[in-house]
């Protein structure tokens, strides 16, 4: 007769295989797997299981991080494994860069798995549900909100990457159970039980001393992972909401920004500031953006670094800039003066832009073609009698009536001709000035790209 273990051995291993074939049908009926395999129990069980669903369907990968001694020996476990299922096997090495190691070696990887997955794959990993506890009690004690202790989906779908993680349910147990049914080979990584590293010692010291105490702790943290996935799912929705009322992916208005509560304008700044980032910036940095930046005098060009974006204040909007849009000024070594010619058939290039001659209304004469102009960058206190205005104004008062930000008027070029000014070069264009140069059916300047 057989043991009550082996039934349940075989329902369990049933239902996993039902429920991948299910995510398969619903989400990826029409791309194919690139499994990502260290050779270790989990991702070798991963890569059998698949294999016996959808043999024409995979191919694997082995990434070599090159900090261990026998990593080659393992790709090759993982390689020798493949051709006996005839998988198709990429092993590729990677440079993992100073710093923290466990996160060089994440971003490395991942690298890695983004320069070999085709456009129709899908990566697999082999996430279990030990996993996601220790990932959502690590998470606990760096202080993460909502999106940390969501930790990993199940299915997670990104711009450039969508990840099914089909073990994430199943116990280590489990997994370690099979595997030995199976008598699958595998290597071991010492560092897994490295206490050195934080998940090997959460794994080595603290695991044991919590699951005497909360005999389910595992389950009962993946089940909260799962909670506050949905609550997470919940709150993107109003910070969705919220940030198109407020602005855009470059800018926020603050005073639209102030008739949030104080708890939705924290979530809307992390998820703004996080921009191209991987994470959202700590609670600390958004304290910082609205107590030096956001909650500075209206007219302060208020200004807040924290790598890699500078967080401006500009009237009664915040930005987020990246360092070249911030520091451009800095880098863009022009002299204060230079001569220019123009011409009716030939392209200028400056600073502000491209410009080629355009036909107008009423513009300059064309006897200022193919001669030579002087053009002087903006130094500040210059007075212009701009077309359609009356008399010479502030050149500084037009700038911000055109809300050209203070870290672009560096790009501001005036264009003169026997110490006549003919115009000035602005991010936003050319704008006439009023000279005896100055004729209706002219021409102008028109900027065809924006430097």
């Amino acid at each position: 007769m057989r043991s009550s273990l082996s039934t349940f051995n075989e329902i369990w291993q049933q239902q996993l295989r039902s429920s991948i074939l299910i995510d398969a049908d619903q989400h990826f009926s029409d791309r194919n797997f690139l499994i990502g395999c260290s050779g270790g129990m989990d991702s070798m069980l991963l890569l059998y299981l698949l294999h016996s669903l959808f043999p024409q369907r995979i191919r694997a990968i082995y990434i070599d991080h090159q900090l261990q001694e026998p990593s080659a020996t393992w790709g090759k476990v993982v390689a020798d494994f493949c051709r006996q299922l005839d998988i198709a096997c990429v092993v590729q090495c990677v440079d993992v860069a100073s710093g923290n190691l466990e996160q060089q070696a994440r971003n490395a990887r991942y690298a890695a798995f983004l320069q070999h997955k085709q456009p129709n794959e899908v990566l697999v990993l082999a996430h279990h549900q030990q996993d996601q506890a220790e990932t959502v009690l690590l998470r606990l004690l760096s202080g993460a909100g909502v999106g940390g202790l969501a930790a990993m989906r199940r299915i997670d779908i990104r711009d450039d990457l969508t990840i099914w993680r089909p073990l994430l349910n199943l116990p280590r147990e489990q997994i370690e159970q099979w595997t030995h049914d199976l008598q699958l080979s595998y290597v071991t990584d010492p560092t897994n039980a490295d206490p050195h590293y934080d998940r090997a010692w959460c794994r080595t010291e603290l695991w044991e001393v919590l699951q005497q105490r909360f005999p389910q702790m595992q389950s009962a943290l993946a089940r909260n992972a799962q909670l506050m996935q949905d609550a997470d799912d919940i709150l993107q929705d109003v910070v969705q909401q919220d940030w198109k009322k407020c602005g855009d992916g470059s800018h926020l208005s603050l005073s639209v920004l102030a008739q949030l509560t104080a708890a939705r304008q924290r979530q809307l700044l992390s998820v703004w500031m996080k921009g191209e980032l991987t994470y959202r910036p700590s609670l600390d940095a958004v304290e910082r953006l609205q107590r030096e930046v956001i909650q500075s005098k209206a007219d302060a060009q208020a200004c807040l670094y924290i790598k890699p974006y500078y967080y401006v204040r500009f009237q009664n909007v915040i930005y987020r800039l990246t360092a070249r849009e911030y520091l451009c000024k800095q880098t863009d070594h022009l002299p204060m003066q230079q001569t220019i010619t123009l011409h009716k058939h030939q392209p200028i290039v400056l600073v502000s832009g491209q410009y080629q001659y355009a036909e107008c209304e009423y513009g300059l004469s064309a006897e200022l073609l193919n001669t030579t102009c002087l053009l002087h960058m903006r130094q500040g206190g210059e007075k212009v009698h701009l077309q359609g205005r009356i008399g010479a104004w502030p050149l500084k008062k037009a700038l911000q009536d055109a809300q050209i930000f203070p870290w672009l008027r560096h790009r501001v070029q005036i264009l003169l001709k026997d110490d006549v000014i003919l115009g000035v070069f602005t991010p936003q264009g050319f704008w006439l000035a009023q000279s005896r140069y100055c004729q209706y059916g002219g021409w102008q300047p028109k900027l065809i790209h924006e430097h």
